[in-house]
């Protein structure tokens, strides 16, 4: 410590002291740069999940917003012109452009944070709210019915549209309700359908005046067409050919398209019948936004629409008394809080497995380091060293470590893992760094608390737990079983289900932790048995190798329990980890069989949906293919009236089969297996004399919700392919002719008509381009073509949105990081006995021990442990996710709110891969690692390990 020593030429007494860090750091850099290492690791992994959950957050916020559809993305204000009984000067000030850009200024400037304006993306200006029909006998007219027009005077066409042929529209003039004729443009798409020309004038039909005519003065091709400034109102940039509700077939047909007129001619439309409103589309800046604004945005939106928010825009110092605000955007932001709502506690479980082994592992490492410097802590301790003063040395050697790393770790996180906020990093990091730092001056101080005698045993299989642990042991037990309880219960959830930020059940997110961890307590105190019991017959045998293994893992310390805590906590987040992955991967596969019911799907779209002859046979010898099953398939055939005279809107798809092959597509697809003599057929071909047998009464196979409509009697179906009656036979929820959909299966031979109009294709090797080209010789008819829809298409396109693939990359990282860090604990576990089991090694050389035997003796002496772990873990994993799988559901992190395929649910299932592999690696490491310490002694001398009163 220092001792008082004269100074011989200034008279006085100084004290000569060895910096105690500084002597520690330099007897021990290795140490201190293994411990460096782990705890930058650790605050880098701390530090960076928080950061990655509030950037995937924020990325999918701004991607839900970015793709949603312009028209629900974008926030419309709009107002009604001033009606007749406001002087017509003041009607037609309003309806200019000075006003109504004026307006859009005043919107913007008023909205509340967090609702921001993409000035680029935003639109303003005056339409008819009512199309208005086209006279003009030269304007294409399919079905006699004229087109129908929006006109639109919206702002800003300079900008967001190229001009290809004349001029842009101008006002000349001050243009009134009166005034005969106003410019405009058309986009180059309508002036092709509509057979518009530059000087074309397009008339249309006015109120208490003549016709307005709109003379066309350019054709403008848009910039962007995905930009909200076309997008919103398609027809701005493209004609669109509309049907005409009718009982006609088919419906009859008419052309929807827009003509842009200058913003100062918006006066001539109130003398239209369009009745002209004022409109402005506001862009929301997504760029702006994080998913800590989007509570804020809901509830600023709500307010926007009917509250406070609408009571400003209202203002006559703003738009008017009569504004209406409209959008969808309240439900993208819903959506995506709901999104965020189911993936947070799936998230959390793999946060708070990695977090509580990287925890362990920490404690593992100050352990071992004050297991190596007992000798000399019990040494400071009886020369006087209070537990204050050691404890304290120890934290202030440890922090110089610990302090610069978690700094380091967490610098690291914010390099990589931008856009996030910082204080939860640090947070997270400084809690790793406080762990690394009170590890090893907690242990010490815990351990030298009284005298301990020198060279105590402390056997695993003689150790005797005391009445804390038990109760300890006991909480512990009480709360995994609370957590268990409480997710198969509710789910992930948290209790509320709002869809909070903060709706997380962290205790019921750590159940695979605490069951684990009563797993480890509990097979630390089963461990001892085997080992009893295989001892005695051991010590029977010749060889001396099984005994001295069995004996050596019975000497085990009674600390062991660390180690397999760490391990077990390792493997069972690694199986939670990569089950979940399965069940995404499994649950998408699923749903890309429910979009084509097979392979792939081949269909005719046209005015004959037959498919040609050869077709069929043509597909057979495509590559790859395996089996083609043709089928029938009629949709919206009405169903019959039930007990109160109603009948179903839309119908239902009837399906003509041929039975045996359509069973084993069935089968092999997992879509509603039924045995194909629940179709069989009645005879006669569906004729009777000469006609459709409308008396014949079919076995039909048919969805829960047609069955229930249809009960247990015969009922009459007229379709195309024949009427005739149905009885249901069987009931399943799909069918591969229409997945997911209401159906009714019946077999062809029964139909009148039963020509195919799709094929079902299977085959393990389907060649996708072969099988398109062997159909593209089949659709050159007019108006039929074939389409040809693949499953391993229809599996790429369930792309993952950024909050998907952010929370899929946290639980690959964490199934990583649990694999490194099982591998520090087992490595840390046979580190602690190292220098004892070279001593062993050692001393048994001397009497005869030969280098094979000493590598069996290392192997099977670490196997036991080992062994426990892989079993123990692999088997705790698959009781995790057995016990937790009722509460857990992937179909929010498998598919988006807005796609097209529905599943009824993806429950989590164990995927054995994800047990057997870390289990294997456990036992294979151990092995590597005894192999590695066995070859060490080998090439060492036996004289540094047999040195006189070595304790080892």
């Amino acid at each position: 410590m220092g001792a008082p020593a004269p100074a011989a030429r200034e008279g006085r007494t100084v004290r000569i002291v060895a910096p105690w860090v500084r002597t520690r750091l330099r007897t021990a850099p290795g140490a201190a740069a293994a411990m460096a290492v782990l705890v930058v690791l650790t605050a880098y992994l701390a530090a960076a999940f928080p950061r990655s959950v509030d950037a995937y957050e924020t990325n999918g916020l701004r991607h839900d917003i970015r793709t949603a559809v312009a028209a629900e993305s974008v926030l419309e204000v709009s107002m009604r012109a001033p009606g007749p009984g406001v002087p017509q000067a003041d009607r037609e000030q309003a309806l200019r452009g000075a006003w109504v850009a004026g307006a859009q200024r005043r919107i913007t400037g008023s909205l509340p944070a967090p609702v921001l304006a993409d000035e680029a993306g935003s639109a303003y200006g005056v339409r008819t709210s009512q199309p208005v029909e086209g006279t003009d006998a030269w304007l294409p007219a399919p079905d006699n019915l004229p087109p129908m027009l929006t006109l639109a005077a919206q702002a800003g066409l300079d900008r967001h549209s190229t001009l290809r042929e004349g001029r842009l529209p101008r006002a000349e003039g001050a243009v009134t309700e009166r005034t005969g004729e106003v410019e405009a443009a058309v986009t180059a798409a309508t002036a092709k359908s509509l057979g518009i020309r530059v000087g074309s004038v397009v008339h249309v039909p006015g109120v208490d005046r003549d016709e307005l005519g709109v003379r066309i003065t350019g054709i403008v091709v848009p910039r962007d067409p995905t930009n909200s400034y076309w997008a919103v109102e398609p027809t701005l940039g493209s004609p669109a050919l509309v049907t005409k509700p009718s009982r006609d077939l088919p419906p009859p047909r008419y052309w929807r398209a827009s003509l842009l007129l200058a913003p100062d001619a918006a006066p001539a439309l109130l003398g239209t019948t369009g009745e002209p409103q004022m409109y402005w589309r506001i862009a929301p800046d997504a760029g702006a936004l994080t998913a800590r604004d989007a509570p804020g945005l809901a509830s600023r939106i709500a307010s926007l629409e009917n509250g406070p928010e609408l009571t400003r825009l209202r203002a006559p110092t703003v738009v008017g008394p009569s504004a209406v605000v409209a959008t969808g955007l309240d439900e993208i932001v819903a959506a995506h809080r709901s999104m965020r709502s189911a993936i947070a506690p799936v998230v959390t479980v793999a946060a708070l497995g990695i977090g509580a082994v990287a925890a362990v592992v920490l404690v593992m490492a100050g352990s071992l380091l004050a297991v190596r410097r007992q000798a000399e802590l019990a040494l400071l301790r009886s020369r006087g060293g209070s537990l204050r003063a050691i404890g304290g040395r120890l934290l202030a050697e440890t922090a110089v470590i610990a302090v610069p790393a978690t700094a380091v770790g967490l610098l690291l996180a914010v390099l990589t893992v931008p856009e996030a906020r910082l204080l939860p990093a640090v947070v997270a990091a400084g809690c790793a760094g406080l762990l690394a730092c009170a590890a090893l001056p907690v242990r010490a101080v815990v351990r030298h608390r009284r005298p301990r005698p020198h060279g105590g045993r402390e056997d695993l299989v003689r150790a005797r737990p005391s009445r804390r642990r038990t109760i300890a042991e006991l909480t512990l037990l009480a709360l995994a079983i609370g957590a268990v309880l409480a997710l198969r219960r509710r789910g992930t959830g948290g209790s509320g289900g709002s869809g909070a930020v903060d709706d997380v059940d962290y205790l019921v997110s750590s159940a695979p932790i605490l069951v684990g961890l009563i797993a480890a307590l509990v097979l630390v105190r089963l461990y001892p048995l085997p080992l009893r019991f295989a001892g005695r017959p051991a010590g029977r045998l010749r060889g001396a190798v099984g005994f001295l293994s069995l004996a050596r893992a019975g000497r085990a310390a009674s600390s062991g329990a660390l180690p397999l805590l760490a391990l077990l906590i390792a493997l069972t987040t690694a199986a939670f980890g990569g089950s979940v992955l399965a069940g995404i991967d499994g649950a998408r596969e699923r749903a890309a069989v429910l979009a084509t019911g097979a392979d792939a799907r081949i269909g005719v779209v046209g005015s004959s949906p037959v498919l040609p002859d050869g077709l069929a046979a043509a597909v057979r010898g495509s590559a790859g293919v395996g089996e083609v099953t043709a089928i029938r398939v009629e949709y919206g055939v009405p169903l019959p009236s039930d007990a109160k005279g109603f009948r179903t809107a839309l119908g239902v798809t009837m399906i003509g089969v041929e039975p045996k092959a359509y069973a084993r597509l069935a089968r092999q697809t997992g879509l509603g297996e039924f045995p194909a003599d629940a179709l069989k057929s009645v005879g006669g071909g569906g004729v009777r004399d000469g006609g459709s047998d409308a008396g014949r009464v079919l076995p039909a196979i048919a969805s829960p919700a047609v069955a229930e409509r249809l009960g247990d009697q015969p009922r009459d179906i007229q379709s195309a392919a024949g009427d005739f009656k149905v009885r249901v036979a069987e009931i399943r929820a799909n069918t591969p002719g229409a997945p997911g959909g209401d159906y009714l299966l019946v077999n062809a031979a029964d139909l009148t008509q039963r020509a195919p109009t799709t094929l079902l294709v299977t085959g393990g090797k389907l060649d996708g381009d072969a099988l398109r080209r062997a159909v593209a010789g089949f659709g050159t008819g007019p108006g039929n073509g074939l389409t040809v829809k693949l499953r391993s298409d229809e599996r790429k396109a369930f792309v993952n949105t950024p909050m998907q693939e952010g929370a899929e990359r946290i639980y690959a990282a964490a199934i990583a990081a649990g694999a490194g860090y099982a591998l520090l604990a087992l490595l840390l576990s046979l580190s602690q006995t190292a220098p004892e089991r070279l001593t062993l090694l050692a001393r048994l050389r001397t009497m005869g021990l030969t280098r094979r035997q000493g590598r069996q003796l290392l192997g099977l002496e670490v196997l036991p442990q080992a062994l426990l772990a892989a079993v123990g873990g692999a088997f705790v994993g698959w009781a995790t996710i057995v016990l937790l799988a009722p509460g857990v559901d992937l179909v929010r992190l498998a598919l988006t709110a807005t796609s097209d395929v529905t599943l009824d649910g993806a429950p989590l299932q164990a995927d054995p891969w994800s047990l057997v592999l870390p289990a294997v690696g456990v036992l294979a490491l151990a092995a590597a690692v005894s192999v590695v310490q066995a070859w060490w002694a080998g090439r060492q001398g036996s004289i540094n390990e047999l040195r006189a009163g070595d304790s080892r």
